[in-house]
């Protein structure tokens, strides 16, 4: 049960510095880490939340969120592997440099209604997410945190079986576990859904939530891909900020799936728009007073059984996406705030935009264009 009072998040991961090669070519470089997309979302809907990251000295991005600056390491780099004989999503991810590990003892000793692990290069440990579960009510986690490995020679990303880690013991305590279908196969989907909900995410098929003897399908929102990168994590951000604002399990998902599919509509972090957010927000308001008049709701369970209303929350969020009114590559995080935070969004916008070749920025948008032609 979600108490009645204010709810707060703990998100824990590192930021990442990303790198994108294509053909053994450097083509661009942006911030990366789940935390990074996450708190786009968040802080669209004014969550209150509090961020563990470290990076090190060489950390290159000003942020919203500060981290924690660990003088003796580095900041953790991936180099995402591309080539035009394969389609882009298939890239190959290696981790070339680690940050070092959240530890216990760097989580605040405080309460929260809900907790994100979503750790991307190994930094959370088992006894981390063990004192996440401690204190917090409800712990999200992206499976990525959990079972990848790296290869000791060149630091490729090796997905190994979730029975394998030192996560497994705590599956029993962890309310909904995120994973990619490429993720699925790595764990045993019969045995987690009799633990906790669990949400695999399929890209233009939406994604499935699967919660002890029932699995329900949401449906996606059509986009033209142009970057997959970082689309689970605004969809992990979409889920927590409906659960938030009081949405059913259902209808929070449907939210994920719509900033997910903002997401894979731009190149590297997503500039979402001001009156696309205004809309959503009012949306999702209308929506949690629906909730409010299900018993469920009333009591402050979380509602796993799709409202009445899911389709009509679906064709607003898809209506809501039609009124941007700014073209893919401009900055526009006007969010909500106050002035000195507008300065700090706005800095943070220049900062964290992928740079990129205009070679391929150009193939990117004449490979959309095709897809929407055809």
């Amino acid at each position: 049960m979600i108490e009645n009072r204010s709810p707060s998040c703990l998100i824990v991961g590192n930021y990442c510095h990303d790198i994108l090669i294509k053909d053994d070519t450097v083509i661009g470089e942006s911030l990366g880490g789940a935390v990074s997309f996450i708190s786009g979302v968040l802080d669209g809907f004014s969550i209150s939340s509090t961020y563990i990251c470290k990076v090190g000295t060489d950390f290159s991005y000003p942020v919203i969120h500060p981290p924690l600056i660990c003088p003796s390491s580095k900041t953790t780099v991936f180099h995402a592997h591309f080539s035009s004989e394969i389609k882009r999503e298939d890239r190959v991810l290696k981790r070339v440099c680690a940050c070092d590990p959240i530890t216990p003892s760097d989580l605040p000793n405080s309460h929260f209604s809900f907790g994100l692990a979503v750790g991307v290069g190994g930094e959370i440990l088992p006894e981390t997410l063990e004192k996440m579960l401690d204190i917090c009510e409800i712990v999200f986690v992206d499976i990525q945190a959990l079972i990848r490995v790296f290869d000791s020679v060149d630091g490729t990303v090796v997905p190994v079986d979730l029975r394998e880690t030192g996560f497994y013991r705590l599956l029993p305590r962890i309310r909904f576990l995120k994973a990619s279908a490429d993720e699925a196969p790595f764990v045993d989907v019969e045995e987690v859904r009799k633990c906790c909900c669990l949400v695999v995410t399929n890209g233009k098929e939406g994604c499935t939530l699967y919660e002890k003897d029932r699995a329900q399908q949401i449906a996606p929102f059509p986009t033209i891909q142009v970057d997959p990168t970082g689309a689970g994590d605004s969809f992990l951000g979409g889920l927590v900020a409906g659960l938030v604002h009081g949405l059913g399990v259902p209808e929070a998902a449907l939210l994920g799936n719509f900033f997910g599919s903002l997401t894979v509509g731009e190149i590297g972090l997503p500039k979402f728009d001001l009156k696309v957010l205004l809309r959503v927000r009012d949306e999702v308001q209308q929506m949690r007073l629906r909730c409010t008049r299900c018993p469920e709701g009333q009591n402050g369970e979380l509602m796993f059984m799709k409202s009445s209303d899911h389709e009509h929350f679906c064709i607003a969020l898809g209506a809501a996406k039609l009124t941007s009114t700014y073209p893919v590559q401009d900055c526009q995080w006007d969010l909500p705030c106050s002035p000195s935070a507008e300065q700090s969004i706005h800095r943070q916008c220049s900062g964290q935009q992928k740079s990129l070749s205009s070679t391929f920025y150009e193939e990117v948008i004449n490979s959309a264009d095709d897809i929407q032609q055809n």
